[in-house]
C-alpha cells in the first residue's frame, strides 16, 4: 500500500485526515505514543480541548489502551487495534504486541525521530526495503535467487540489519535513519556495512544518527565510524595484509616458531589494525570470509565528497526516563485482564494490556 492508501484506510474509520497521517505514523513506527508527539505533528496545544478529544476516541472505540507512567507525570497510548492495523495492511505488526516495559522509551524515541520528517514515504519492514532495493537495480528477485551470481544472492542476504526504517521522499532522496541507544558503536558499523548497497544506488541521500539527550557525547564516536566505513575505504595493499594477518590471527600462530620477517609482519599488523574498526572487521571474515574485506564503492565516498549526500547528527529535545511504565504485580495483571474477558472488552484500560498480549 502507498502512503495515501493507509491514510485514507484509517480515515474511513472516522478521523480526520491529520489525525489518520499521525496514526499511521504510530502504527508503523512504534505502536505507542504520548500526547505531546500528538501536539507537535497536528501543531495544537498539548492537553488541548483538540488533543484530549483525539486521544479520548482513541480509548473510548477501543482503537487503544493506556498506561500510567513511573511518577504519574504522563499516560502512554498504545495502538493495538487489529483491524486498525489490518486496514494499512499490517495486521501482523509486531508494534501492535505486547510492549516489555523496558522498550517503551525507545519505541517513542524511534516515533520522535519519524516525526522529524514525517511526510516521507517511510519504508519499515525489511521487505518492503528489499523491494525498493530490487526496483532500483538489478538484483535477484527473492523467488528467483538462482537467476543472479552467488555473491549477489549473498549480498542481498545481508543488507539492512535492524529494524530502523528508510524514509523516501517524492524527488527519490533517501533518508537512512539510525536511533542510537547505546553508548558503543558495534551495532552501528553492522548496520551502515547493511545498507551500502542502497547508499551505493541512491542518487542522493542522508544518514540521520538520532540521539537521545544522556548519548549525546557519544556523537563523536559515531562521526568517527562514518568516516571509517564511508569516507576511508580499504585500499588493495590494506586488503592484502589484512587478508594474511587474519589468517594467522585465526590460526593462532605462535610468534617464537615462525620466521624473523613474518613476525615482524603480524607484530606490525597488531599495531596497525588495532582498534574498534578492524575489531569488528575480523568478526565478519570469520563468518563471510573474502566478502567481509570487499571495499565500499567509491560512490559513496564521491557523494558525501560532493554533497549529494550527509551526514546528519541530531539530539532528541525530550527526556523519556519518566515514561517507563508501571508495572503491575502478577496476581493484579491475571485478575484485571479475567475481569476485561468477564465483560467483553477488547482489554481493559491499564497498563495490563500493555504488558500482555493483544486479543
Amino acid at each position: 500500500m502507498t502512503g495515501t492508501e493507509r491514510v485514507q484506510a484509517v480515515v474511513e474509520y472516522g478521523f480526520t485526515e491529520r489525525q489518520a497521517r499521525f496514526l499511521v505514523l504510530v502504527m508503523r513506527h512504534a505502536g505507542l505514543c504520548v500526547k505531546r508527539q500528538y501536539a507537535a505533528f497536528a501543531g495544537i496545544a498539548n492537553g488541548g480541548d483538540k488533543c484530549n478529544a483525539f486521544f479520548d476516541k482513541l480509548v473510548r472505540r477501543g482503537f487503544a489502551v493506556t498506561a500510567d507512567c513511573i511518577h504519574n507525570r504522563a499516560r502512554l497510548y498504545h495502538v493495538q487495534h487489529r483491524p486498525l492495523y489490518h486496514a494499512i495492511g499490517d495486521a501482523d505488526s509486531r508494534c501492535r504486541r505486547a510492549v516489555p516495559a523496558r522498550s517503551a522509551a525507545e519505541r517513542l524515541m524511534r516515533l520522535d525521530a519519524a516525526l522529524t520528517s514525517p511526510n516521507l514515504d517511510w519504508l519499515t519492514t525489511r521487505s518492503e526495503k528489499v523491494g525498493y532495493l530490487q526496483t532500483m537495480t538489478a538484483w535477484p528477485s527473492s523467488e528467483h535467487p538462482e537467476t543472479a551470481p552467488a555473491h549477489d544472492v549473498a549480498d542481498l542476504t545481508n543488507q539492512f540489519p535492524g529494524t530502523f526504517p528508510i524514509g523516501i521522499a517524492t524527488t527519490g532522496h533517501v533518508l537512512v535513519l539510525y536511533l542510537a541507544t547505546v553508548p558503543w558503536t558495534d551495532d552501528f558499523r553492522t548496520f551502515l556495512v547493511g545498507h551500502t548497497a542502497l547508499l551505493r544506488m541512491a542518487s542522493s541521500w542522508t544518514l540521520r544518527i538520532v540521539f537521545p539527550q544522556p548519548l549525546r557525547r557519544a556523537m563523536e564516536a559515531y562521526r568517527a565510524v562514518v568516516h571509517e566505513e564511508l569516507e576511508s575505504p580499504l585500499q588493495a595493499d590494506a586488503i592484502y595484509d589484512l587478508k594474511r594477518y587474519f589468517f594467522h590471527r585465526r590460526r593462532g600462530t605462535d610468534l617464537s616458531t615462525i620466521p624473523e620477517a613474518l613476525r615482524a609482519f603480524l607484530k606490525r599488523c597488531a599495531d596497525v589494525f588495532g582498534g574498534p574498526r578492524f575489531t569488528h572487521l575480523y568478526r565478519r571474515w570469520l563468518t563471510e570470509d573474502e566478502a567481509a574485506l570487499k571495499p565500499i564503492a567509491p560512490v559513496i565516498p564521491e557523494t558525501l565528497a560532493s554533497g549529494r549526500a550527509t551526514i546528519e547528527s541530531v539530539v532528541l529535545p525530550h527526556t523519556y526516563e519518566h515514561l517507563s511504565p508501571l508495572v503491575s504485580r502478577r496476581r493484579t495483571r491475571r485478575r484485571g485482564l479475567r475481569t476485561g474477558e468477564q465483560r467483553g472488552d477488547a482489554a481493559p484500560h491499564s497498563i495490563n494490556p500493555l504488558l500482555n498480549p493483544a486479543p
